[in-house]
């Protein structure tokens, strides 16, 4: 009897342990991709940065990352050009303090600049490298690509196939296109491409479109798949935080 008593005690110490320990999971695993090419000077780079890092302080922000059903996301940043390259690798975020924390990792960030904007190699690096390596089940999977112009590395069917790919393998890509009055406001015909590439049926072709109607076409995608434009990179952290609540909020 007394063993048996010792093994029930056990028992119920063991379940209320297992009670005060936090859920598995996650309900939102949260890629921000941040554009470091080369028309992201310094300024601008300052301005993405401490974007994200107030939109994850934002009361509203840390409301929705704690009132989902698991009351915590995963979020991780990813600087992209030439090459994409993770600076923030998964943080776990279910409190305010937690937010501070990664807050902090952000704006710490030294400038990672690139050259050219390579789209279709950021979403095979997410595919390939970042979606299997998350510590814990995710109910959802964003992944959220900011930027001010279109990709001049590959070929429009690459870019195509390679979000298509990122999406079959359980992302939803969602856009931030940031749009420069005077610099951006067409974009395709005449675009910089990368060197040894012609005009022919590279990037999104040599028809001209608007920054927003590319990332239409050609970058968000998955179920629930929306974009938010910023208005210059001043209203960057204004786009940046209202994004983060609808994503974070989406069910």
């Amino acid at each position: 009897m007394r063993r048996f008593l010792t093994l029930l005690i056990s028992l119920v110490l063991a379940s209320g342990a297992m009670a005060q320990q936090p859920a598995d999971g996650v309900d939102t695993a949260l890629v921000v991709a941040i554009d470091v090419s080369e028309s992201v000077d310094a300024q601008r780079y300052k301005l993405q940065m401490e974007g994200v890092a107030q939109a994850l302080e934002n009361p509203e922000v840390v409301r929705a990352i704690t009132s989902g059903q698991r009351a915590a996301i995963l979020f991780s940043v990813v600087q992209w050009s030439d090459a994409p390259e993770l600076t923030v690798p998964w943080q776990r975020i279910g409190s305010a303090e937690d937010a501070h924390r990664v807050a902090a990792m952000v704006r710490a960030l030294p400038h990672k600049g690139g050259e050219f904007t390579c789209l279709s190699r950021l979403f095979r690096y997410a595919t390939d490298s970042l979606l299997p390596a998350l510590p814990v089940p995710a109910a959802r999977v964003i992944v959220d690509v900011s930027g001010d112009g279109i990709d001049n590395c590959n070929v429009r069917a690459s870019i195509d196939e390679a979000r298509d790919t990122l999406v079959a393998s359980g992302a939803t890509i969602n856009g931030l296109p940031i749009l420069v009055p005077g610099e951006n406001d067409i974009v395709g015909e005449g675009a910089y491409r990368a060197p040894g590439f012609g005009f022919d049926r590279v990037g999104p072709g040599t028809d001209a479109t608007t920054l927003e109607a590319y990332f239409t076409a050609h970058v968000i995608g998955g179920p629930g798949a929306f974009l938010l434009a910023a208005q210059g990179y001043g209203d960057f952290g204004r786009a940046i935080a209202r994004k983060f609540v609808v994503e974070i909020s989406m069910n």
